[in-house]
């Protein structure tokens, strides 16, 4: 690709339009896309405006980014829409699909740092785990879904008539996806490299809090040839172009990671407008049991793994803990002592393992939940405040005296803040487990197979993990029960929700058997 192609695509943007001037461990990135990505190139919203993306390391803007609204994404549906009915992309075979999105894959990996930087300066992501896990998984996602690209069948059914038939899988349509703050990048592709693979063309909203990667992710799907109207995306606030893309007309289908709060107002703009498809991943209060024959050291490591994971902003963070009561007290000891050795800091210092919450109003939101613990008569075991001077920092915080009707055991407060339990039996420990609204995820640690069987069945989650935690992989389907959505994201599933099923039959004549 040539230096003039590349100024071409980014059009006309300046490479230095804003750095970040604090100390580091690592040079800081250059923010080079902005504006929105609407038909193969970078514009201005219609309005004009544009809105602060702000650091949460000290809390200074990074830099402003276009701000669209309702007519921005009406002309990137427009481009989506033409793309799909008239574009090559639904019509490539899909070993050429396949072959552009490996391409893309490729790009990725030859920007692996510098886009590891831009999450790690918008969402707090600790850096070192970003350009070793995030950012390359990114990249074998996009393989993982170039190779499915080509093995998109349908199957011939044998009727019980002089008929025959068989089924098409067809490209959904015009996708629009709605992406958190947490995992700007990993979620974001668990949604557009299937729905690149299934020949959709699609309309992308990034969290108002971390949009500068996805950018940066739609130029390098230029140069990897992915065709113009394809891949759009739109920056700007949930409440307007987010509202848009739920509502729009002529959009076939949405799919939206975040809270089940959210996740309501999706549902009920779907059904107001065309009755669109749609999927959710929503909020989490997810336990994990840990049963008295569990290795007490692998157990803590596991519940502060579960919880403290990207500063607890994930869906599926073990933020309820029962622990049986043959261990509990050690465990107690064993978390204090680990707890204390849990590095908080700037998410740039390799030696770092908890990065700053999201923004201000994140930060704000867990502090307050951390009070509602106190003020209901739970006890601080660690944490409990602010981490630095300046920020959004939180210690690591347990909290223990936890009874299940508590706003902290109840609530996803989507922070670093673990509510600890005890149960005797585990008939007990499988009923406190499911009394939640939600059903997400669930953790069991046990030496017994019988238990581990036996809790993995009886527990309403959609994923369960057993002597591990946070054990993802481009195989493995992850979704919710409950009020924790509908729809799988990875895996095969994960492609087939962008796939529509049409049934074709014909008669026979004349043949010898049916």
């Amino acid at each position: 690709m040539s230096l003039d192609k590349e100024t071409e695509i980014m059009g006309g943007q300046s490479n230095g339009s804003s750095t970040c001037s604090e100390e580091s461990y690592v040079k800081m990135p250059t923010i080079k896309f902005t504006k929105l990505f609407i038909n193969g190139e970078f514009i201005d919203s219609v309005s004009e405006k544009t809105f602060e993306t702000i650091d949460p390391r000290t809390g200074e803007v990074i830099t402003r980014v276009a701000e669209g609204d309702k007519e921005d994404v009406d002309l990137a549906v427009k481009a989506a829409r033409a793309a799909f009915d008239h574009g090559p992309w639904p019509r490539l075979p899909g070993i050429e699909r396949g072959a552009i999105m490996l391409k893309f894959a490729d790009l990725i990996d030859e920007h692996t740092e510098e886009l590891a930087k831009l999450d790690t300066v918008d969402a707090g992501k600790l850096f070192s785990f970003g350009k070793a896990v995030d950012i390359p998984q990114v990249a074998q996602t996009l393989r993982y879904y170039a190779g499915a690209a080509d093995k998109i069948h349908g199957e011939v059914l044998k009727m019980s008539s002089e008929l025959q038939a068989y089924t098409l899988l067809e490209p959904i349509g015009v996708v629009g996806h709605i992406i958190p703050w947490n995992f700007p990048s990993t979620l974001l592709f668990a949604k557009v490299a299937p729905s690149l693979a299934a020949g959709c063309t699609m309309v992308v909203k990034p969290a108002e809090q971390s949009p500068l990667s996805a950018l940066y992710y739609a130029y390098l799907a230029k140069l990897a040839g992915v065709p113009d109207g394809v891949l759009n995306v739109i920056t700007g606030y949930g409440e307007t172009a987010g509202a848009a893309i739920t509502h729009h007309m002529d959009i076939d289908k949405v799919s939206f990671t975040g809270s089940s709060e959210v996740g309501r107002k999706v549902m009920q703009a779907a059904a107001k407008s065309n009755l669109k498809a749609v999927s959710l991943e929503l909020g989490g209060k997810s336990p994990l049991l840990i049963f008295d024959d569990a290795d007490v050291d692998m157990a803590a490591d596991l519940a502060l793994l579960g919880i403290l994971f990207n500063k607890g902003e994930i869906c599926g963070a073990s933020s309820r803990v029962f622990v049986q009561e043959g261990i509990y007290d050690e465990l107690v000891k064993k978390l204090t002592e680990k707890a204390k050795d849990w590095v908080v800091g700037d998410p740039f210092d390799p030696n770092v393992r908890q990065g700053p919450q999201v923004d201000k109003m994140q930060y704000e939101k867990i502090l307050t939940y951390i009070e509602h613990g106190k003020r209901e008569g739970a006890t601080l075991l660690t944490g409990g405040k602010p981490a630095g001077k300046k920020g959004y920092y939180i210690e690591p915080t347990v909290f223990i005296d936890v009874k299940d009707d508590m706003l902290i055991a109840t609530d996803e407060i989507f922070g670093p803040v673990m509510s600890l339990m005890k149960f005797k039996t585990i008939e007990e420990g499988i009923e406190r487990a499911n009394k939640t609204r939600y059903g997400l995820a669930a953790g069991v640690i046990t030496k017994n197979i019988d238990v581990a069987n036996t809790v993995s069945r009886s527990i309403r989650a959609g994923i369960i993990w057993i002597n591990c935690y946070f054990a993802f992989s481009n195989d493995v389907p992850i979704g919710g029960y409950k009020m924790s959505g509908f729809g799988r994201d990875f895996g095969m599933q994960g492609l087939h929700k962008y796939l529509h099923t049409k049934s074709v039959v014909t008669p026979i004549y004349n043949s010898p058997w049916l």
